[in-house]
């Protein structure tokens, strides 16, 4: 294992007193726990607050989205750990405004058990939350069963849409709702190349061949749905375009922001390559891209891998995700 560290145990909490040292104009913690990130700025009264929240190890996912025009914080566990119930409770005193709580996180079993007790615990407190559970893996779970489905790097359009919602002051019913419409169009595919190492584990999780590859792989390693020789990107893109594009199914003059997602050991070369196919692809069906976003949204430490992830638009996603952001991992100004 080769890392910047200093002990495994401490690597966390080093890391997220970087992120705080780097950025105090955008984030801060709660209740003495630097675990407990949330926005600098205080809750806006009347603005629904958004959390999230989740293990460590998927740099900028989950706590890089905090900030303006998205989320307003993130309890955060150890590597691919969930966060207690306690932590997300303080979480979400520290942003309500009074309008309530939305969460958004992923489809894991550690995560929802956690949320749904700090759900019970901030009830307890006066304060109204409602979930949205993101599972857009096409790979881990066949259609007609997506409530199984992993989340993925495609959760961040849900924060995108939602956060751009929030910040027009609707209600948290209607918060709610735009965040479940963007999770319900939402779809992605990925692929590994390499294993990844957990610090306190110090060896990889899991073994790939020189020259093979898996194909649906999951961001904690979890098992894809082949594993076979690497073969040329475009090949690559058509295998996982295509079982994307026959989920929801997308159609002809269908419009979508598409998500060229590094998994934390790809150059930035080689994503454009990637995008360079779907491009490709999706002019040959007649699909119109809105906007793309390529680069590192969702890593698994450093696994060699990649991840496509499209929404499918209408007018009122379309002008959500259109809206200006500003994160210590991620900034947009509004597009045309």
């Amino acid at each position: 294992m080769k890392k910047f560290l200093n002990t495994a145990p401490a690597f966390v909490d080093e890391m997220l007193d970087g992120i705080y040292g780097a950025h105090p104009d955008l984030v801060t913690y709660a209740a003495n726990d630097r675990r407990c990130l949330v926005r600098k700025s205080p809750p806006v009264a009347g603005k629904v607050g958004i959390a999230t929240g989740g293990g460590s190890g998927h740099l900028p996912l989950f706590l890089g989205y905090v900030g303006h025009g998205m989320l307003d914080g993130c309890s955060i566990g150890g590597v691919f750990q969930s966060p207690s119930a306690e932590q997300m409770v303080e979480v979400t005193k520290a942003i309500d405004g009074g309008a309530g709580v939305l969460y958004i996180y992923g489809n894991y079993g550690g995560d929802i058990m956690n949320f749904e007790m700090a759900i019970e615990l901030a009830d307890a407190e006066g304060i109204r939350v409602e979930q949205v559970v993101a599972g857009d893996d096409v790979a881990s779970s066949p259609k007609g069963e997506e409530e199984k489905r992993r989340g993925v790097a495609g959760i961040f359009f849900v924060y995108k849409a939602a956060g751009a919602k929030a910040a027009e002051l609707a209600s948290l019913d209607e918060v709610k709702r735009v965040a479940e419409k963007a999770a319900a169009n939402v779809r992605t595919m990925g692929v590994a190349l390499s294993p990844n190492t957990v610090p306190e584990v110090g060896k990889p999780q899991f073994s790939l061949g020189e020259n093979e590859m898996e194909i649906g792989m999951g961001i904690h390693g979890e098992p894809g749905i082949r594993r076979g020789p690497i073969r040329p990107a475009d090949e690559i893109v058509d295998e996982m375009l295509g079982a994307i594009l026959e989920d929801l199914p997308y159609r002809k003059g269908d419009e979508v922001a598409v998500l060229i997602n590094g998994l934390g050991a790809t150059p930035l070369e080689e994503l454009y390559v990637l995008f360079k196919r779907v491009r490709e692809v999706l002019d040959d069906n007649g699909i119109t891209i809105f906007h793309a976003y390529v680069g590192e949204y969702a890593t698994s430490l450093e696994m060699a891998g990649a991840s496509i992830s499209l929404l499918k638009l209408d007018d009122e996603l379309k002008s959500l995700v259109a809206t200006s952001a500003r994160t210590p991992f991620f900034e947009q100004a509004t597009l045309s």
